[in-house]
């Protein structure tokens, strides 16, 4: 005999999608969406960007793009994407690094939680699940899939936009092979008439709503470029010496709804906490690669290796002008990229 029946109100929803999503946000992510794998609906737009030219020197995204079109062939026999985000603190203030490049690597973080939902799902279900985490290193239109999860919508600024904490988010993806009832896509676009981020970019790189010349992007010049950044285009970078976040800055549903920085993992490194873009500038100037080495283990700025910081440093003092002993202490020949000229003004200039 049954004493007790629960109301409604009182039933625990225990269906797997349910429980995966309950599991993952206590892992942290700020978001979970379910998605069915197939044909990337921004497969096109994707190749017409490459073939603009708009990638740059980033050779590894045209690479794989039959993959890339199809989010089934990435990892056979995938059928579910469960596709997360994570904060990175858009609230917090902004500096001569962008706000995601502060603390440690994303990758790293992301992919270790995104392994232990993978064995969480394993052990819940009972058998193991074949499956696969990518965080941004996968040939994977994470943004196509994001929208697909129901995570928001291509703002014009090329960022994905949640309407509940704007789009200062890490995206990361588990393709599993579990038949889960997928997420109803995001389907309606909240940009309206606002052309706030195209009007912003210093340096022209969005070349329409939602398209990005990455090329012109001053993440990309101070992080992808490998060479020298163009001279007509060293003013614009202003005080920022790794990365950018001005078009996101200037987003209505940043300024009204970017979270504080919460995960531990993100909080700025002692090497560039609190530091002004003339103080992190001459620090680089003066470093070693040992230096380096201790001091941005497990960074993101890594990437763009102690030389391009270097350069990106002498741009930056070039930019501010700084004449003093200490930064002309720093300028000296020895300290910098071997095309990069020793004077400030030569940074910005020449």
């Amino acid at each position: 005999m049954i004493d007790h029946v629960a109301p409604p109100d009182e039933v625990v929803d225990q269906r797997l999608e349910t429980l995966i999503k309950a599991q993952a946000y206590g892992l942290g992510f700020d978001l979970v969406g379910i998605t069915t794998l197939g044909p990337a609906e921004t497969a096109a737009a994707f190749d017409e960007w490459i073939a603009r030219g708009y990638a740059g020197e980033m050779s590894y995204l045209p690479r794989n793009a039959d993959t890339r079109r199809d989010s089934r062939l990435p990892f056979a026999g995938a059928t579910t994407a469960i596709v997360v985000a994570m904060n990175y603190g858009g609230a917090e203030p902004s500096g001569p690094v962008a706000r995601y490049a502060r603390g440690d690597d994303y990758h790293d973080v992301m992919l270790d939680r995104l392994m232990e939902l993978h064995r969480w799902i394993d052990g819940h279900v009972g058998r193991r699940v074949i499956g696969k985490a990518y965080v941004d290193t996968g040939p994977l239109l994470e943004r196509d899939l994001a929208r697909r999860a129901g995570l928001g919508w291509f703002g014009k600024n090329t960022m994905l936009i949640n309407p509940r904490i704007g789009s200062f988010f890490f995206l990361g993806s588990l393709l599993v092979d579990l038949q889960l009832d997928a997420d109803a896509p995001f389907a309606t676009d909240h940009c309206g008439s606002c052309r706030r981020c195209l009007d912003a970019c210093p340096t022209g790189a969005l070349a329409q709503a939602h398209v990005l010349d990455a090329t012109k992007c001053i993440a990309y010049l101070t992080i992808e470029l490998k060479g020298d950044i163009p001279t007509e285009l060293r003013p614009q970078i202003g005080e920022l010496i790794y990365g950018c976040d001005i078009c996101q800055e200037v987003c209505p549903w940043n300024q009204k709804f970017a979270l504080p920085l919460r995960e531990e993992a993100f909080k700025p490194r002692p090497a560039v906490a609190g530091k002004d873009a003339a103080t992190l500038a001459r620090e680089l100037l003066e470093m070693s690669q040992d230096e380096f080495s201790r001091a941005y283990k497990g960074s993101p700025m890594k990437r763009a290796k102690l030389r391009g910081l270097k350069r990106n440093a002498a741009v930056v003092l070039g930019n501010i002008g700084a004449s003093e002993p200490q930064t002309l202490h720093v300028l000296r020949p020895s300290s910098l990229p071997s095309s990069t000229p020793a004077s400030p003004a030569a940074f910005r200039d020449r």
